[in-house]
């Protein structure tokens, strides 16, 4: 029989008994509090992100073309439109064949309080776990932006005999304070696992870069049992994977690190956190480049997700000073561009703007309406917005601030509660 990791370099893919015997467990009940008022009413993993997509759906895509179709998302925070979303886009698996993506908000399974923790909220469904017997678990975060094919990181964790693998990307160091940080061997073995330290350890020989868990664990199902029950046990954990289930596990098991790299050219793959607004912003705005390090346009890895049905984007008027256009812009369907410019903009679905207006360098999310002669930069603009005429964004960072969130590098989010004046 051929090795794994032959066969897993060669292919590039590996979809096979490893990941349909795998449950993935996606943590969708964070509040992403980083992003401010785009989770005022939703979670994090709800928000709209690419032009047609939620944030949920990359890591539901990753699985369902990595071949793991048994996927338990677990809510919590504002959940009502991930929920929505996942059962419009998402009821098509065959549950005769045992495939399912099911939502399992917070039910206080166990005592009278809610998730506590990442681990906590596995811990609260491991009767769920064990209804279905998977080989492995699969514990992801579900609001991070990225295209990774699962198989070959459970084939490492076989081939090295590991309790846990966690699946690592490199960032800069003042970056990292915002992850996990790993410090590895050469065999990529887990020596060390701080939490958001303040002071994150350098790769060796690579000063300023860190090692940071992407919040993506691979378990056998019997220890990922044993170690919730053991931390369910302690008064002083945290009940977080990165606090407390990895760092006190180094202690008798053997955890690895996954990089997360192309299978061919092991180059760092893209992997964005998105977890404040810049980040937001600028990963958005990434997708309108030439060539994007993240190409929505792979047929051989699709993202898939829930789009209500829109006519194609329209772009009317050709007079002077009112002509419809859009340059090195993505334009959803839906949209309407009535006589205004759209320079380096990315446009959701359903939005609409009126004639000599100009939008750049923004992104503006469904349902926004932007009325006649105004004038946007450098802004995230929320769904159902509605900017009235003359209205003018991100040429006046003073004037912007009293009525606007402003992000540490200048960039304006807007609301449609701020519009009405209701911050």
């Amino acid at each position: 029989m051929e090795p794994i990791t032959q066969s897993r370099r060669r292919s590039g893919r590996f979809v096979s008994r490893l990941t349909r015997g795998t449950l993935a467990v996606i943590l969708a009940g964070g509040r992403g509090e980083r992003l401010k008022h785009l989770t005022t009413h939703r979670c994090k993993p709800a928000t709209p992100f690419g032009g047609k997509f939620r944030i949920i759906d990359f890591v539901l895509s990753n699985c369902l073309n990595s071949g793991i179709r048994q996927i338990a998302v677990l809510t919590q925070y504002k959940s009502h439109s991930l929920i929505q979303h996942v059962q419009r886009g998402w009821g098509y698996l065959r549950g005769e064949f045992g495939e399912f993506i099911d939502v399992v908000p917070a039910q206080q399974q166990v005592g009278e309080h809610w998730y506590r923790g990442t681990a906590d909220a596995v811990f609260q469904n491991l009767d769920y776990i064990r209804e279905h017997r998977p080989t492995h678990v699969l514990v992801l975060a579900g609001d991070h932006v990225y295209k990774m094919d699962y198989g070959p990181m459970i084939a490492l964790h076989l081939e090295k005999g590991a309790d846990i693998t966690v699946g690592v990307v490199e960032v800069a160091v003042e970056e990292a304070r915002e992850f996990g940080v790993l410090t590895v061997d050469a065999d990529n073995k887990v020596l060390k696992f701080t939490e958001k330290p303040a002071e994150p350890d350098s790769i060796p020989g690579r000063e300023g870069i860190a090692l940071a868990s992407m919040g993506i664990y691979v378990f056998k199902t019997r220890l990922l049992e044993r170690l919730l029950e053991e931390d369910a046990l302690n008064p002083d954990s945290r009940h977080d994977f990165g606090r407390n289930i990895i760092p006190e596990a180094l202690q008798k098991r053997a955890i690895y690190a996954y990089p997360f790299r192309d299978v061919r050219t092991r180059a760092q793959s893209y992997w964005r956190d998105v977890g404040n607004v810049d980040a937001y912003y600028e990963a958005n705005l990434e997708l309108i480049h030439v060539a994007p390090e993240l190409n929505l346009y792979d047929s051989q890895w699709p993202i898939w997700t829930y789009q209500e049905q829109q006519p194609p984007a329209k772009f009317v008027l050709d007079d002077n000073g009112r002509k419809g256009t859009a340059v090195n812009s993505m334009v959803a369907g839906g949209c309407i561009i009535s006589g205004a410019e759209v320079r380096e903009s990315l446009l959701f679905s359903d939005v609409r703007i009126d004639e000599r207006s100009l939008v750049e360098r923004s992104v503006v999310l469904p349902g926004a309406r932007i009325g006649k002669d105004c004038r946007i930069a450098r802004a995230v603009i929320d769904e159902d917005c509605e900017i009235p005429d003359g209205t003018v964004i991100g040429h006046d960072r003073a004037a912007d601030a009293s009525r606007f969130f402003i992000t540490r590098k200048g960039v304006a989010l807007v609301t449609a509660e701020m519009i009405r004046g209701r911050q």
